[in-house]
């Protein structure tokens, strides 16, 4: 609080010690003036009384103004004792509200974590040593961020409040809610220490009662939630003192994002290695951070080559982060906890400028590969800020291939379709990634104007001793060439998938059977042995027939290679 605030704050007590005052002092006018009433009105009325009667003579003109001034003061008492009663009821309203105002959350009407903190101390110090604990939940909306993006911040206080009504009848009736902030709630009830199962129906009631769906204003919305639970008997104290509120709501929040980073919809009690994991991606946050600006993410490049001819036809950017700390990290080491911290639009963009970089340096008829995330799907501005790159790279927008994984259609489709139209209005090639894994369906392959399908390695790994797998493999390839669109397979790993492929037309092909990702050095003086940097391309074009090195003997496969 400031130095003027203060000043404020004590000019308003000094007014209202003296707003008491005067009440004081106008209720002592009042009763004096009573009873000298009292004792002026038995001298006049008698006279006044006698003189309307014809016997006796009037009362003393000042005794009779005396009378009146009583009369006078007695009004002015009253009303001011009724002013002052009004007073202190429009005060205690105010106090109330303002009580109101400190304990509970404004939008939803449960507890805020100021007043939530003490009311978990009141629980967790009525059940010390008894035959009760306390638990508390750590509740988290899961991608509520996209809704208010998509729809409006509106519409995401119209879910809250209907969230914490459905969160409410969902918990026992001396449960205690409260929503900690933004997407968070939380809940802290008692329960029998010997049967902690009671626990885990509420925690599988809440998430029920979160995933049925939301109508709001003509709209569905689907939503799930993470949850964390800990419980006060079983947590040591963080400091040599006793537990309070804050550890509790920290260790439940452990709880929740190690829920979060397994599925999500779904809770988890806390565990003490869920407490190690959070301090390791407390060091992957700070270090992700400090990476961007040292420009710690490079590129590394998986071969793709035509099945049939052995030629090589361009690479695939994979990002690694070379971190001081970690060393080279895959990317699913680092790049969900990008996303949430919102950072993977920046790493992206500094990957694919050093890609398009190096690729300048590429025999012409190489094409470059890049997967972005459903994150910067959502940016509008996201082939804008290509386009500005593609430029400062002097790099033929004919030559990168933006890859679309088919988990992304369950985006705002109208958004993919904008996106996907700009990009190829750049003259970017757009291929969608993963298929027949996610959500997408014919329609929408039909009608989305995709240049190129990549078949899952999932499928693909699996063609050379699994029927299933090869049907679903050759069916997408069929597919492909009705609709006139090339096809990738990734996950080549050995000849025998190899000579499968083969059967089913022509495909482009990438995997371990063509070597690891590498490095941009190792990846140029590859080329450059072929014969295929810019300066140096020669007419037989880089045929090779695979394994191109022996750089994969006694190496197993790098099962996010594929995925980048």
């Amino acid at each position: 609080m400031t130095a003027p605030d203060n000043k404020a704050r004590a000019a308003r007590s000094r007014g209202r010690i003296r707003t008491a005052e005067r009440d004081i002092l106008a209720l002592g006018i009042a009763a004096a003036a009573i009873i000298m009433f009292v004792g002026t009105g038995g001298a006049v009325v008698p006279k006044v009384i006698g003189a309307i009667s014809g016997y006796g003579i009037g009362p003393d003109i000042a005794l009779v103004n005396a009378l009146l001034l009583n009369v006078a003061l007695i009004i002015f008492g009253w009303r001011r004792y009724d002013e002052l009663r009004t007073e202190v009821a429009e005060r205690r309203r105010a106090e109330e509200h303002a009580r109101m105002l400190a304990e509970t959350d404004p939008l939803t009407g449960t507890l805020n974590r100021r007043s939530f903190g003490f009311a978990i101390d009141e629980l967790v110090a009525a059940t010390d040593k008894g035959a009760s604990s306390t638990a508390i939940m750590m509740i988290d909306l899961d991608n509520f961020k996209q809704i208010n993006d998509r729809r409006g911040h509106g519409i995401g206080d119209l879910i809250l409040v209907e969230c914490a009504e459905r969160l409410a009848r969902a918990l026992p009736a001396d449960a205690l809610l409260s929503r900690i902030g933004g997407d968070e709630f939380a809940c802290a009830m008692n329960f029998d220490r010997t049967g902690p199962e009671s626990i885990d129906r509420v925690a599988a009631s809440l998430i029920d009662a979160i995933r049925e769906p939301f109508m709001v204003q003509d709209l569905r919305i689907d939503i799930t939630a993470s949850i964390g639970i800990t419980r006060a008997d079983v947590l040591k104290p963080a400091k040599n003192d006793k537990l309070d509120a804050q550890h509790m709501l920290d260790m439940a929040d452990v709880a929740m994002y190690h829920a979060k980073r397994n599925g999500r919809n779904s809770y988890f009690w806390f565990e003490d290695f869920m407490a190690d994991e959070m301090r390791f991606r407390e060091r992957i946050e700070a270090g992700l951070r400090q990476g961007l600006e040292n420009g710690e993410f490079v590129p590394y490049y998986e071969r793709q080559i035509d099945v049939s001819t052995g030629e090589v036809t361009g690479f695939e950017m994979l990002a690694r982060w070379q971190s001081p700390e970690f060393g080279l990290l895959l990317p699913d080491m680092f790049i969900p906890i990008a996303e949430e911290m919102g950072l993977i639009s920046d790493i992206s963009e500094q990957l694919i400028a050093s890609a398009l970089d190096e690729a300048r340096h590429w025999a012409p008829h190489l094409t470059l590969a890049v997967n972005i995330s459903p994150v910067q799907l959502r940016d509008q501005w996201f082939s804008q800020r290509l386009l500005k790159l593609l430029v400062s790279a002097n790099f033929p927008p004919g030559r990168l291939e933006i890859e679309i994984t088919e988990s992304c259609m369950h985006e705002d489709i109208v958004q993919v379709r904008a996106l996907i139209a700009s990009l190829r209005n750049q003259g970017v090639r757009v291929c969608l990634d993963d298929f027949g894994t996610g959500y997408s369906s014919l329609s929408q392959l039909h009608t989305l104007p995709f240049d190129r399908i990549k078949i899952d390695r999932s499928f693909v790994s699996g063609i050379d001793h699994c029927q299933d797998s090869a049907a679903i493999v050759e069916s997408i390839a069929m597919l492909g060439k009705g609709l006139g669109l090339p096809i990738t397979a990734e996950g080549i790993e050995n000849d025998a998938v190899l000579d499968q492929l083969r059967s089913f037309g022509e495909i482009r092909g990438q995997g371990y059977l063509y070597g690891k990702p590498r490095s941009a050095s190792e990846t140029r003086a590859w080329l450059a042995d072929l014969g295929l940097l810019a300066s140096e391309e020669k007419s037989v074009g880089g045929i090779i027939a695979p394994p191109v090195v022996d750089d994969t003997k006694g190496e197993k496969p790098d099962p996010m290679a594929a995925r980048g």
